[in-house]
C-alpha cells in the first residue's frame, strides 16, 4: 500500500477532490429541514420521496391536511419535511413536515425580529397573565402579556378576539421556541409623534372639563381626555381624605373635572389631580391644638385603628390602642361603625406630614384611676379567670372592664411555678390580694400566696449559725429532705453536709422519715429567699465550744459529738 502514501500528485488530487463532492452531495442528517416530493398518495398515507434516502419516506394524510386546510395536494408537488430519522426499527424514514413548517416559521420570525419588522396575527386564546397571538403567515403561536395588549390597562380583551392586529416581537428565545411580542409597541411607535403634538397643547395647571374615566388600578384612576390622550390621577392626588383604593371616589365612564399638576414630555405622561380642584381642609388646622376635645366622625374601620374626620376632609387616626382603656389589641369594628360620631381628644398634629392623631380613651375616666381609688394594694378581691398563657394568669375586673394578671411566682410559697399554674383553669373564681396598681401603664398586679402567712418568716430574725430544730421528710442520694417544725417549706441537706466524718456524711441511710435533729444554718439571704442547713456546721460549732470550754487537751471522747453515731445507733434500738 505504499503506493498511496504519496497523494500529491496531481491523479490522486483529482480522484480527492471527487470523493468529497459525492459524499458532500449524498450526506443526509437528522435533525434537517430536507426538501422532496410527492411520489404517492393513498388513503392514509403520503409518500415523499427524498434525494439521497434509500427508501421513500411515509407521512400521515392527516397532517398534510392539516397543513394545507384549503389546498390540493397531487402527486409532484414539491414537499419540505424535517427528518427526525434515518431510519427507525422497522426500516422506515421518519419525517415531519408540520415541525419543519414550524422550524421555518420560527426562522422567519426571528429575522422579522433582527430587522425589527412587525407581524400581523390574530387573538385566539386567552391564557394566564396573557393572550396567545397567531401569525397570520407562519400560524405559529406567539405570546402576548397582558400589559402589552395596549397603551392603557383594558378590563377584558375580549373585543379584541379573533381579529387581525398588528405586533412587534419584543423577544424570542430560540431554546424554548418561545416568542413575545407587543401591541402595544407598535400602538405606542404610531401614536409617539402625533402623542408629542398633543401634548403641546396642555400646560400646568390648565383645568380638564369632562374626563371620562377608563379605568382604575391599585396606585391611581385612568381619564381620556377630549378623546385624544389618556392621562393618570394617582392615589395621593384623589382626595384630601384617606382613601385606599380609586374606587371609592371613581366609577367608570363618569366624567370629572381635573387639574393638570405635571406633563413629563419625555416619556409623554400629563398626571392630574383631582383633590388640588378643592381647598386643603388641612389648613384649617390652626383651630385645633393638641389636647383639644372634639366630635369626629368615623369614616373607616381598618386591622390597626379606624380613620375619623373632624371635619369633612380633615382625616385623623384613631389607633386601636386608643380606643379602649381595658384592651390594647381591639378589632375597631367592635366598637365602631361607620359614619359614627364619637367624642375624641387631639393627640398629635404633625404639620410637616399633614397628619392627625386622636384618642377615644382619654375623652373617659381612666378605669385603672376608678379601681384605684377603690381598692388600695393589699385588698382582698374575688375574680374570675379570664386567660392563662405561659407562666401568667390573667383576671377580670368587671366592674371596670380592665384585665389583671398574677405571675405563676405569686401563686405558691412552695410549688414549682409551671405546677402551680396548671392548678387553675379559665373561668374559675378566685380570691387574690392586690399586689401593684399602676394607672399610668394600665396595670394591676395580684397574687394568691400573699393571702396566707409567708412561712419564710421563720428566717427573718435569724443569721448565719444559728441552730433551728428540722424534721426528715425524705432521704434520697443527694442528701436528706427536711422541713423546719410547724413549716411547709422543705431544704435539701446535702451528704456532705451530714457530718464532718466522712464515712458517716456518707451514710445518709441512718436518717429515718420523721427524725428529729438540730441543724446549723450555714448560709441566709431573706431577701433571695435562700437558705443552706447543715448538720456538719453544728457538729464544727459545737466541737469549737467544747475546745475552748474544756481546754485543748481534752480528749476527744469527751466532745460534744464525738460518739454521736454511737447516739444515733442506740436511739434506733430504743425506738424499735
Amino acid at each position: 500500500m505504499d503506493i498511496y502514501k504519496d497523494i500529491s500528485n496531481t491523479q490522486n488530487q483529482t480522484f480527492k477532490k471527487l470523493l468529497i463532492d459525492n459524499f458532500s452531495k449524498t450526506k443526509i442528517q437528522e435533525g434537517k429541514i430536507l426538501a422532496g416530493s410527492i411520489s404517492k398518495i393513498s388513503e392514509k398515507n403520503i409518500y415523499v420521496n427524498i434525494p439521497g434516502m434509500k427508501s421513500e419516506a411515509i407521512l400521515d394524510i392527516g397532517e398534510i391536511k392539516q397543513l394545507f386546510i384549503n389546498k390540493e395536494i397531487k402527486v409532484g408537488d414539491k414537499l419540505e419535511v424535517y427528518l427526525e430519522k434515518i431510519e427507525d426499527s422497522s426500516g422506515n424514514v421518519v419525517v415531519s413536515a408540520i415541525k419543519a413548517n414550524k422550524i421555518k416559521g420560527f426562522n422567519e420570525l426571528k429575522k422579522k425580529f433582527e430587522s425589527g419588522e412587525n407581524i400581523k396575527g390574530k387573538f385566539i386564546q386567552k391564557i394566564k397573565g396573557g393572550v396567545i397571538i397567531e401569525d397570520t403567515k407562519t400560524k405559529l403561536g406567539c405570546f402576548c402579556p397582558g400589559s402589552q395588549v395596549d397603551t392603557r390597562p383594558l378590563k377584558s380583551f375580549d373585543h379584541l378576539m379573533n381579529t387581525e392586529q398588528e405586533f412587534k416581537i419584543i423577544k424570542i428565545d430560540t431554546q424554548r421556541g418561545n416568542i413575545l411580542v407587543s401591541r402595544r409597541e407598535v400602538i405606542s411607535s404610531s401614536k409617539a409623534e402625533d402623542k408629542s403634538k398633543i401634548i403641546e397643547k396642555y400646560s400646568v395647571g390648565m383645568v380638564l372639563d369632562n374626563c371620562i374615566c377608563k379605568g382604575w388600578s391599585s396606585f391611581g384612576t385612568f381619564f381620556e381626555v377630549n378623546g385624544e390622550i389618556d392621562v393618570l390621577c394617582h392615589l395621593a392626588e384623589t382626595s384630601h381624605s384617606r382613601i385606599s383604593h380609586p374606587d371609592e371616589v371613581f366609577s367608570i365612564g363618569e366624567k370629572h373635572q381635573l387639574k393638570i399638576i405635571a406633563i413629563d414630555t419625555i416619556k409623554k405622561q400629563i398626571s392630574v389631580s383631582k383633590k388640588a380642584l378643592a381647598p386643603d381642609p388641612f389648613e384649617n388646622i390652626s383651630n385645633y391644638e393638641v389636647g383639644k376635645i372634639c366630635k369626629a366622625k368615623i369614616i373607616k374601620n381598618v386591622p390597626y385603628g379606624s380613620f375619623a374626620e373632624i371635619e369633612p376632609g380633615l382625616t385623623c387616626l384613631l389607633h386601636s390602642s386608643e380606643i379602649s382603656w381595658g384592651k390594647k389589641n381591639v378589632a375597631p369594628e367592635k366598637f365602631f361603625k361607620v359614619n359614627q360620631i364619637i367624642d375624641c381628644k387631639i393627640t398629635e398634629i404633625d404639620k410637616e406630614k399633614k397628619r392627625v392623631a386622636i384618642s377615644h380613651k382619654l375623652v373617659t375616666e381612666n378605669p385603672y384611676e376608678s379601681f384605684a381609688k377603690k381598692y388600695k394594694v393589699g385588698s382582698t378581691i374575688k375574680v374570675k379567670i379570664s386567660n392563662i398563657k405561659d407562666l401568667s394568669m390573667y383576671v377580670e375586673f368587671e366592674e371596670f372592664n380592665i384585665t389583671g394578671f398574677c405571675h405563676a411566682n405569686d401563686l405558691s410559697y412552695s410549688g414549682k411555678p409551671e405546677d402551680d399554674v396548671k392548678k387553675f383553669k379559665k373561668g374559675d373564681e378566685i380570691e387574690v390580694k392586690v399586689l401593684e396598681i399602676k394607672p399610668e401603664d394600665q396595670r394591676v398586679k395580684f397574687g394568691v400566696k400573699q393571702l396566707s402567712n409567708d412561712p419564710f418568716e421563720i428566717f427573718k430574725d435569724k443569721k448565719v449559725n444559728d441552730i433551728i430544730t428540722v424534721k426528715v421528710k425524705s432521704t434520697n442520694s443527694k442528701g436528706i429532705i427536711v422541713s423546719p417544725e410547724g413549716n411547709t417549706l422543705e431544704f435539701l441537706i446535702k451528704k456532705s453536709e451530714l457530718a464532718i466524718n466522712a464515712e458517716e456524711a456518707r451514710n445518709y441511710n441512718r436518717f429515718q422519715i420523721g427524725d428529729r435533729l438540730d441543724v446549723a444554718i450555714s448560709d441566709l439571704s431573706f431577701e433571695k429567699r435562700k437558705v443552706s442547713l447543715s448538720v456538719k456546721l453544728l457538729e464544727k460549732n459545737l466541737n469549737a465550744e467544747a475546745v475552748s470550754k474544756f481546754g485543748s487537751n481534752v480528749s476527744g471522747k469527751n466532745l460534744p459529738f464525738s460518739s454521736l453515731s454511737e447516739k444515733l445507733d442506740n436511739k434506733k434500738k430504743e425506738d424499735k
